[in-house]
């Protein structure tokens, strides 16, 4: 007798029989086949196969019977990211709660990685997904949508799903202000508008709301945003590091007051800071789009947004519960945490064991 025959197929054995991808397969047994445009030839083929090898699979088979697997996906762009492992923490916890168990995974901001591994968690039936950060959230609606699967973003939105994501413009303000005024308190001159500058970011929804909240105050106190105080360096430390390296190598000095994009380019600014003596940091103001604990103790006065994690995954279930939710953006508010401030966040929660 074959290994086949020993014991029950898996989607993955009917995959590689029918010659079909996984999600393939699994929308053929799910029901969805039709929704999905899949043929009606390549349906029976699968359904046969099943039969033949006797295919069941623990929860996927329970979402056979009822159309509910209990597993809920949450796509991230990184895991190496406070923000984005303190959302997986608290998407897990309300997952738990609900009765159902949570599935994360990152992309690493690869949009042709965020559509394939959508489509092998729904292959394993996932009842819903939140989208996290995705590079091209409107490319993996059109997979979501194709397979039935409910659907949210969240950090970045979409055009065509709802959307809950941090109040960024408003949040740079809020940051842009507080630098801004510490400088002017600490300086016995005044501060310039080209004493002020932001680094990092690229070219996405978050980060053209942030700069576009940093020139507004900057306007609104100094009278002018120069362009050359913008200077995107993606989301990489190293690129960040070398962007400070270059300023320094220019002017001699930091800017006294800035703004950087994210924790990512703030881990930036520290591997610089660790190639030079304290005298390059000592009256310098920075403000932090993220919030690092260690962070807020540095030597140097650092100002920090931290973005509503769990208010933006408890808005997301919201949506996924309504009925024909529309595909509109919801704008969580952000907090501003002073310097030497340590908050609680999800981790708390956990239990201590002896």
């Amino acid at each position: 007798m074959s290994d086949m025959g020993k014991k029950k197929a898996t989607i993955y054995d009917l995959s590689v029989l029918s010659g079909c991808s996984p999600s393939t397969v699994s929308a053929v047994l799910n029901g969805s086949w039709r929704k999905r445009r899949i043929k009606e030839a390549t349906a029976q083929l699968i359904q046969g196969l099943a039969e033949e090898h006797q295919y069941t699979a623990n929860l996927q088979a329970r979402g056979l019977r009822s159309s509910r697997s209990g597993l809920v996906g949450l796509l991230l762009p990184i895991h190496d990211n406070r923000y984005f492992s303190s959302m997986a923490q608290t998407f897990e916890a309300e997952v738990r709660s609900r009765g159902q168990c949570p599935v994360v995974v990152s992309a690493c901001r690869d949009p042709e990685e965020e559509r394939q591994i959508v489509e092998t968690l729904i292959s394993y039936s996932i009842d819903e997904l939140f989208i996290a950060g995705a590079t091209d959230p409107d490319g993996v609606h059109e997979v979501c949508i194709k397979a039935g699967l409910r659907h949210v973003n969240i950090d970045l939105p979409g055009t065509r799903a709802p959307s809950v994501i941090s109040d960024n413009f408003e949040g740079a303000r809020m940051l842009t202000r507080a630098i801004i005024e510490q400088a002017q308190q600490d300086g016995a001159v005044p501060i310039t508008a080209d004493e002020v500058y932001l680094f990092g970011g690229r070219d996405d929804h978050a980060s053209r709301e942030r700069i576009r909240g940093f020139r507004d105050i900057k306007i609104a106190m100094l009278g002018e945003s120069p362009e050359a105080c913008i200077q995107p360096t993606g989301y990489s430390p190293a690129m960040t590091a070398r962007a400070f390296e270059t300023f320094y190598e220019s002017h001699g000095k930091l800017p006294r007051c800035f703004f950087v994009n994210s924790s990512i380019n703030l881990e930036g600014l520290m591997r610089f800071l660790g190639q030079h003596p304290h005298e390059t940091f000592a009256d310098i103001v920075v403000g932090c789009y993220d919030y690092d604990p260690f962070g807020s103790f540095l030597p140097f006065p650092v100002y920090m947004i931290r973005q509503d994690s769990e208010a933006m995954i408890a808005e997301g279930f919201r949506i996924l519960d309504s009925t024909r939710p529309p595909a509109i953006t919801h704008l969580i508010q952000p907090m501003l945490v002073p310097p030497r401030t340590a908050l609680t966040g999800p981790l708390d929660a956990l239990k201590d064991i002896d």
